[in-house]
């Protein structure tokens, strides 16, 4: 019997759905969505990790939005055989609100496929395969030695993201609609120059309906700053200083982007002011296969049912250390247009954060006692007045920009912490990969926005001590690094 027919036709299954909680967000303190709920530590493939959206600041794109979702967490670069190829079995994608009421008219969908050739040698008269992805060195030029084909392909859907319009995103060079993906970072002998190998695969796009841009999926180095051990251990650091430029915790990991470059007229079309946020979906049901074989198409499981959403992820820092235990599942399988619903919404986590409490009694600083926290409300659930809240906006925890506030192209001018420090095309209008959101959040949960009534100690430099700035990164598309090599032997 067909072994795929007779696992979709099994009522028996693992039940995919899952949430996780956090929402509104006064965040504060962590890794931005890593590992941040229980159900996602099981699925890696689909933790998205960090999201990014900013006027592009590279020379000449200006009239662009970056848009960065970072997915599966903390790769150790020598993680071999198998590395980190994305979920073949998911959806992810990226939703964006035009208009302010909270629900997506723009998704750019995501599917991917991996092909592994098997290669053998000859071994005392007997054909044996071997155990690793790639026979020899790999340049931009010449990957014949790579024997994983990597592919994916895009779609763009108007409307609603399961029933609205979709139409293929293709390639302007050659009007193809499947895209390669480059292998991650093996190590400099397989890879002797990931970084030029890596950018043969920034593809010029042409999306239906706008005009072209550009679009780059692929293994980068970790651009989240923070020193994720002491945050977990009860604010082991100092939060008031000082800044230590030589520690970040996961300096060196590896993370997998999904990265577009976009015409603002595409996306800002009710208005200058946008929100997006990503997701990732799994099929609600997976049959195991007890014999899964290579050679005769017998995959390892087989997955059937409705898309369930597993991972939600727009401003940073929400699900880690605002949200409660109970509901970081929850929000992971939500959606923005519920947030402030009484019942079914999390706006307790950002009126009322517990962070400030938290740190009252660790350290001995003084929380503020405004309540509720409205200016945490504008901050993450609304966007803030004058600066990028949308007309008859819908509270709703998501990255918002206001495409018609220009961008710092030079990074050395860009100042890390964006809006607080007068920098307004920085986070929480948008966010750029030199944002030092950490520090940011954890000053404004501890109420720099207030009174001093309200926050007696809202002016002291609140840090995790993890240092990051925009000089830090690429100026130029994706932005984010090369990636950490598995072997740095040349």
């Amino acid at each position: 019997m067909d072994f795929k027919k007779q696992s979709i036709s099994i009522a028996m299954g693992v039940v995919l759905t899952t949430s996780a909680g956090l929402t509104a967000i006064s965040n504060t303190a962590n890794a931005s969505s890593h590992r941040e709920a229980p159900f996602i530590t099981e699925m890696p493939k689909v933790d998205g990790t960090d999201f990014y959206m900013f006027t592009s600041y590279e020379t000449g794109r200006e009239d662009f939005v970056t848009i960065i979702a970072n997915y599966h967490p903390l790769q150790d670069a020598y993680g071999g055989p198998n590395y980190f190829a994305m979920d073949p079995d998911a959806l992810y994608e990226i939703h964006v609100d035009s208009n302010g009421d909270a629900v997506e008219d723009i998704t750019f969908q995501f599917r991917f496929d991996v092909e592994q050739t098997d290669v053998a040698l000859n071994i005392g008269g007997e054909s044996v395969s071997i155990p690793l992805i790639n026979t020899g060195s790999i340049t931009a030029s010449d990957t014949s030695n790579l024997h994983r084909d990597e592919t994916y392909s895009v779609n763009i859907v108007r409307g609603d993201r399961r029933t609205g319009s979709s139409a293929a995103i293709t390639s302007s060079l050659d009007n193809a609609s499947v895209f390669t993906k480059p292998v991650d970072n093996i190590g400099n002998k397989s890879l002797p120059d990931y970084a030029s190998y890596a950018n043969s695969f920034i593809h010029d796009i042409s999306i239906p309906g706008c005009s072209d841009g550009r679009m780059f999926v692929g293994q980068r180095r970790e651009g989240f700053a923070v020193n994720l051990g002491e945050v977990f251990d009860l604010v082991n650091t100092n939060p008031v200083g000082p800044v230590n430029g030589e520690t970040n915790t996961i300096g060196d990991k590896n993370v997998t982007s999904i990265a577009l470059e976009i015409p603002k007229s595409c996306l800002a079309t009710s208005g200058d002011i946008i929100g997006a946020w990503t997701t990732a979906s799994l099929r609600q049901a997976r049959v195991l296969n007890r014999a899964p074989r290579f050679t005769n198409g017998k995959p390892a499981s087989v997955e059937g049912g409705s898309w369930t959403q597993v991972s939600r992820l727009g401003s940073p820092l929400v699900n880690e250390v605002v949200i409660g235990i109970k509901d970081k599942d929850r929000f992971n399988a939500s959606e923005p247009v519920n947030d402030a619903d009484p019942v079914d919404g999390f706006g307790l986590y950002v009126t009322n954060p517990t962070l400030p409490a938290l740190l009252e009694i660790l350290f001995g600083v003084r929380a503020p006692t405004a309540f509720p926290r409205n200016d945490l409300v504008q901050a993450f659930l609304t966007g803030v007045p004058t600066l990028n809240q949308p007309e008859n906006v819908v509270a709703s925890e998501m990255l918002r920009l206001n495409t018609a506030i220009a961008p710092v192209t030079d990074p050395a001018l860009q100042k890390t912490l964006g809006v607080i420090d007068g920098d307004v095309a920085g986070f929480p209008n948008g966010r750029r990969p030199g944002d030092d959101v950490v520090d940011i959040a954890l000053r404004v949960v501890m109420g720099v926005l207030l009174t001093d009534a309200e926050a007696p100690d809202r002016l002291l430099s609140y840090t995790d001590g993890a240092a990051v700035d925009a000089m830090m990164f690429q100026g130029v598309f994706p932005y984010l690094n090369t990636p950490v090599a598995g072997s740095v032997t040349p």
